[in-house]
């Protein structure tokens, strides 16, 4: 993403690899149009495009209804997308800078200058992550691992998650090779992470999602490392669909399992993953790719976006602020409560 102080440009992660194409949101409308479009995803990326977009709407309100307008769009943005609990961590931080401002004018500086500091405090949190993480695996030799979706530099304020941890095992010359899933039905495994990956030069090797048990069982993977969309006060994750039966697997194969997600993905309020609104999307999405069908006409689709992996599966969860090992309740309320 790209602040211009007046607008916001967002790279349309929907049309990668093939093309670079950005897209200029000039108010909350069309950031929040953005995220409800999967123009921009990843939970951090989406808090972070959410605060520029209430920063947008105090640049360009009207002066005799600035309160009103700005009020109106973070509850928009608030309505664009309802797993990821960043958005809603990220829109809490600017409601409380905006309830302090006297004049529109201090609103439209206070807000961009908090939407900054949400994207720097990011970038921050996802070096400390990967420092985290490498403590916790104790590699001393060069290992092979397995990751789903896109948790990287393109679902994040920059560098990336679980992808973060993947870039830093290859800095420090401790990374064999990463397994990507293509992640059905969007596919950003396949169009992201790999590209993504491909760039910066880190040995992948992209896999339908149906392969991964077969990769286990080979016995080269040690780790399966995944990122979150929410995190419940019992260590219960809710990721990409698709994440559960990864943990299934890993667990079967004796493969560790790891989260990797800054603490504004945890939600203390939520007792377990059962109370996680999981969203669903249109059939059109499995149903096609780009126009092209693939299933006949009339057939019932079941699309949730996200799935949860219960906290037993789990062995570890890294954030910025620590390590949890084998989350419990009490276990995150050590770190969390």
């Amino acid at each position: 993403m790209r602040w211009h102080g007046d607008s916001l440009d967002l790279l349309d992660q929907r049309l990668l690899p093939a093309e670079e194409h950005w897209i200029t949101a000039e108010g909350a409308g069309g950031v929040a149009q953005c995220i409800r479009d999967m123009v921009v995803r990843g939970a951090p990326a989406i808090g972070i495009s959410a605060a520029y977009g209430a920063a947008l709407a105090a640049r360009h309100a009207a002066d005799d209804n600035w309160r009103e307008e700005v009020s109106r769009a973070i509850e928009e943005l608030a309505a664009s997308r309802p797993t990821a609990v960043n958005l809603f961590w990220a829109l809490q931080r600017i409601t409380a800078v905006f309830e302090q401002c006297a004049t529109l004018k201090e609103a439209a500086t206070r807000l961009a200058d908090e939407a900054k500091a949400i994207h720097q405090e990011d970038l921050a949190a996802n070096l400390a992550m990967a420092d985290h993480a490498l403590r916790a695996m104790g590699a001393d030799q060069p290992v092979s691992v397995l990751t789903h979706c896109n948790t990287g530099a393109l679902a994040t304020g920059g560098y990336g998650t679980a992808l973060g941890v993947i870039r830093r095992l290859h800095e420090v010359e401790l990374l064999d090779r990463v397994y990507a899933d293509e992640t059905r039905p969007w596919l950003q495994g396949s169009r992201l992470t790999a590209w993504e990956l491909a760039q910066d030069g880190i040995p992948v090797t992209l896999n339908a999602d149906g392969a991964a048990a077969a990769i286990l069982a080979q016995g080269h993977v040690r780790w399966v490392i995944v990122g979150a969309d929410r995190i419940t006060a019992n260590g219960d994750v809710a990721n990409k669909i698709g994440t559960y039966s990864l943990a299934v697997l890993a667990r079967h194969h004796g493969v560790g399992f790891m989260v990797v997600a800054p603490s504004s993905t945890v939600d203390m309020a939520l007792v377990s993953g059962q109370d996680i609104p999981i969203e669903e999307r249109d059939d059109a999405e499995v149903k096609s790719i780009r126009g092209i069908p693939l299933a006949p006409d009339g057939v019932n689709v079941y699309n949730p976006v996200f799935d949860v992996t219960p906290a037993s599966l789990i062995d570890l969860i890294v954030t910025e602020k620590g390590v949890v090992r084998k989350p419990d309740r009490a276990g995150m309320d050590a770190l969390f409560g």
